[in-house]
């Protein structure tokens, strides 16, 4: 942890002793120093008046990291906590963590990479077989279209996919409209697509979709609302693509309202802390969130349908003591290996 190194000559602190010489001032309180290196959008939405408030008074100080200047002269720093994207960021970002083994970098850029794909994203979860007492965990049925919209239907009809068909940008890049996705009702509205993208199969799910926000080992679980279940007279009744904004917004939340208790149950405990253990392990990753659901009329069967580095934890109840209190972990344990 590093030291706050203000140094401040004779003031209010300074105290004499009896014979009447000058007592040197109290020790500096020790700090740990948080580097970020984020976008607008997530300073204002993360580090909220309250985290920051919270975090003084633990010892923690988050100082603004300049991506336009040298990473080497600015901190030093006990963490560096960051959400950029590009290639040159990322290149800067491991040169650092090279020639500065003993700063924590959250979380590594080559393992963030793995996320901005929706190929490889859900990957990781196709390869668990995660099934056990407490429920299975699987991945939907899913195609990639890198080409001419023209394409598609041929690609759905090998892979063998059902209609409806939700389709999602195959980049994810934190825009706005990296989150949005489409619902394709009939084969013939395919083609009018936009590549490059992801269809994966409708699975009903009672209209909720549960967030699972993980923080190191820390896991914290809401409901939002999500799209409504789709019957066979809603397929006889309607054609075409339907275009849907961030569906799992603040504004959808699910966790007060009034739900069947077969689909506003929360996934089994011991489910979700074996899950997360395996993408932490396989992924590389501390800060993630899964989107999964439920299949309706089943109490047991889920759907990892996305995965999110660095997510929007504001939205997450208590995470201003979850991050301060995981933040201070990894400098204690990082002591305790030395």
């Amino acid at each position: 942890m590093r030291l706050n190194g203000e140094i401040s000559y004779r003031n209010e602190e300074e105290k004499e002793d009896e014979m009447g010489s000058v007592l040197p001032p109290p020790l500096p309180q020790q700090k740990l120093v948080v580097g970020y290196a984020l976008t607008s959008k997530k300073v204002k939405s993360f580090l909220q008046p309250k985290l920051e408030g919270l975090a003084r008074k633990k010892g923690i100080l988050f100082v603004a990291i300049d991506p336009s200047r040298p990473l080497s002269e600015q901190g030093p720093f006990d963490i560096v906590l960051h959400k950029l994207t590009g290639k040159e960021w990322q290149q800067i970002l491991e040169d650092y963590g090279r020639k500065h083994p003993e700063v924590t970098v959250l979380d590594p850029p080559d393992a963030i990479q793995h996320l901005r794909n929706r190929q490889s994203m859900l990957e990781g979860v196709a390869d668990l077989n995660l099934s056990d007492c407490h429920g299975k965990v699987g991945v939907p049925r899913q195609v990639v279209i890198t080409k001419d919209p023209s394409s598609i239907l041929d690609a759905v009809t090998r892979a063998g996919l059902t209609l409806p068909l939700v389709a999602k940008p195959l980049v994810v890049d934190g825009s706005a409209k990296s989150h949005e996705l489409s619902l394709a009702y009939d084969r013939f509205s395919l083609s009018k697509l936009d590549p490059p993208l992801v269809l994966q199969e409708f699975v009903n799910h009672g209209g909720v979709l549960f967030k699972v926000y993980i923080v190191g080992e820390t896991i914290k679980v809401v409901r939002r609302f999500s799209l409504p279940d789709v019957n066979k007279c809603n397929l006889l009744n309607n054609a075409g693509v339907f275009r849907f904004p961030r569906v799992s917004c603040a504004a959808a939340s699910a966790d007060d309202a009034d739900l069947d208790p077969a689909v506003a149950e929360l996934p089994p405990r011991p489910l979700l802390e074996r899950l997360a253990r395996e993408l932490h392990r396989r992924l590389g990753l501390r800060l993630f969130n899964i989107d999964m659901i439920r299949e309706h009329e089943t109490r047991d069967r889920f759907y990892v349908i996305d995965i999110n580095y660095f997510p929007g934890y504001s939205k997450m109840p208590g995470y201003e003591h979850i991050f301060t209190d995981f933040l201070l972990s990894l400098v204690q344990s990082k002591h305790k290996r030395r």
